[in-house]
């Protein structure tokens, strides 16, 4: 059996715009992408990290815990073996509160993905690939978050050319998700059910090609 770790927040934790109720596994991307690559023949289990409001790297001073990088490399090691780390984050840098761009959010990804490659894994465990996600574009934000993340849509316009940038430098698998998803125009920011499917669509035939390269370890 090949594991897959998805390391995420709300967009992929499958909240339902404007509410605070939760899409349940099978329609959520990770447990869609799951049933896709298990009725295509494969052994596989999709380990779900996701947590509403999480950043790459920076903290919320209001909720405490959303810093992605702090935890990460131990949920690498209690996970593994590990085929596939898949990272979609940057959404929450955008948040009002900050004043970070496209830039600084995709070099939080980047640590991220360097914090990956050392977590202290068993020695004969393989080093997961890491499959980068650009989150789709945030839209005029509505509802109950609008105060949350006003500005986000321009702050974080050039998320996805930043992240393919930090993907080829690192030499990481890259999947832009606003070329084939795009947010809720009910809250402006999260996935509506049938766009979580479409996503799951994708990503499953993106990891597919992933898994059978994985090491033998990963297996």
């Amino acid at each position: 059996m090949q594991q897959i770790l998805v390391y995420s927040d709300s967009l992929s934790w499958g909240i339902i715009p404007n509410t605070r109720r939760r899409l349940n596994f099978v329609e959520r991307w990770p447990g869609a992408m799951e049933d896709q690559l298990i009725r295509a023949g494969r052994s596989v289990r999709v380990i779900e990290d996701c947590l509403n409001g999480r950043r790459t790297v920076w903290d919320d001073p209001f909720k405490p815990g959303r810093n992605g990088l702090q935890g990460l490399q131990q949920r690498v090691e209690i996970n593994s073996p590990l085929a596939l780390v898949i990272v979609l984050l940057g959404t929450n840098d955008f948040q009002s509160m900050h004043s970070f761009n496209a830039w600084q959010s995709a070099q939080g990804t980047a640590t991220l993905v360097r914090a990956i490659r050392g977590a202290p894994i068993e020695p004969a465990m393989p080093v997961p690939a890491v499959l980068i996600v650009a989150p789709p574009p945030v839209r005029t934000p509505k509802g109950v978050i609008a105060p949350k993340f006003e500005g986000a849509a321009m702050k974080g316009k050039d998320l996805a050319l930043e992240l393919e940038k930090v993907a080829t430098e690192l030499g990481c698998p890259f999947l832009d998700a606003g070329k084939v998803a795009a947010t809720s125009t009910v809250d402006g920011v999260h996935l509506d059910a049938d766009q979580h499917l479409v996503l799951a669509h994708t990503l499953a035939q993106k990891v597919a090609s992933l898994l059978d390269a994985a090491p033998a370890e990963a297996r």
